[in-house]
């Protein structure tokens, strides 16, 4: 590469960095949550770039709070030990061999294999489960599931410690239940925006592997008011694995999450682009009286 060509590159990340700080002095101190699943779990150069997203959010000042899931994992755990695993609506049916393997690949080697991909870009990040300082207690999301919870009590002291000691904290989504020696598998979305509502998080950030939710025309929606998003479910415009994402966001909004984001975890910093530029990069809903922004979303 020229040196003219070089010196091109360079002035152009500074100016981005220059024109990031608004931005960055702008979340100096919030509370993003963000839900990482969907393809960029097995791809170990996905992994280390998502995690270098998390540790500059760190860096510039914020408080990211990682929650994931692992379905592609546990499928592969579940086939090799001969489990059968059924669906019902959408969700998975847990029976008592099932959360053992749940809880294994979950609090194990998903988790830890986060918390190994943001130490080595030079992160401060410790992994834990639903269970841990009851984080989460749950009850039976539906009798015909299983053990697949629904968050009723959450304790989020434990992410705010973690935080506060400059702490990354992991989640896997685990849960205790209210009697004894019971472990609830829980959905990683709706973890997610259980723990952003239960912190008042400014963002809740819920990865996928979609552009985000998209109109009647197939264009992505950039910013939604809760009754925009109810309208679009009722005529149909947001259908099938949209609605539990757009409703877990809809929750948080209305527990006190400043905006949800929908975004598509396949475009590279992907959360960087979200909260560091003026036209963000998914699908935006909050309250119709956000709190004020100096600039962007």
């Amino acid at each position: 590469m020229r040196k003219q060509d070089m010196n091109r590159d360079w002035q152009a990340t500074a100016r981005t960095l220059s024109e990031a700080l608004p931005y960055m002095q702008r979340y100096t101190g919030a509370v993003v949550v963000v839900k990482f699943g969907g393809n960029a779990m097995g791809d170990e150069a996905a992994m280390a770039e998502f995690a270098r997203d998390i540790v500059l959010m760190r860096q510039v000042g914020m408080n990211p709070v990682v929650v994931h899931g692992g379905g592609p994992m546990i499928n592969d755990l579940l086939k090799r030990l001969d489990i059968k695993s059924e669906f019902i609506r959408g969700k998975r049916v847990t029976d008592q061999a099932t959360v053992e393997v749940v809880e294994m690949v979950l609090s194990g080697l998903v988790n830890k294999r986060i918390v190994q991909a943001i130490n080595d870009q030079g992160g401060r990040a410790v992994g834990i489960s639903g269970k841990d300082d009851d984080l989460m207690v749950c009850e039976a999301d539906d009798p015909e599931l299983g053990f697949v919870g629904r968050p009723v009590e959450m304790n989020v002291e434990v992410l705010s410690d973690l935080y506060n000691a400059g702490i990354i904290p992991v989640v896997a989504p685990v849960a205790t239940g209210r009697n004894d020696n019971e472990t609830f598998n829980v959905n990683g979305d709706t973890a997610a925006g259980a723990i952003a509502g239960a912190l008042k998080a400014d963002r809740l950030l819920l990865l996928t592997d979609v552009a985000g939710v998209k109109d009647a025309n197939g264009e992505v929606v950039t910013s939604m008011t809760p009754e925009q998003v109810r309208e679009m479910i009722a005529s149909g415009v947001i259908s099938g694995g949209m609605i539990p994402k757009v409703e877990t966001a809809l929750k948080a909004v209305e527990e006190g999450v400043r905006a949800a984001v929908i975004l598509d975890g396949r475009v590279p910093n992907a959360c960087l682009l979200e909260l560091f530029t003026d036209h963000g990069a998914g699908s935006l809903i909050r309250s119709t009286e956000p709190r004020v922004k100096p600039r962007g979303r």
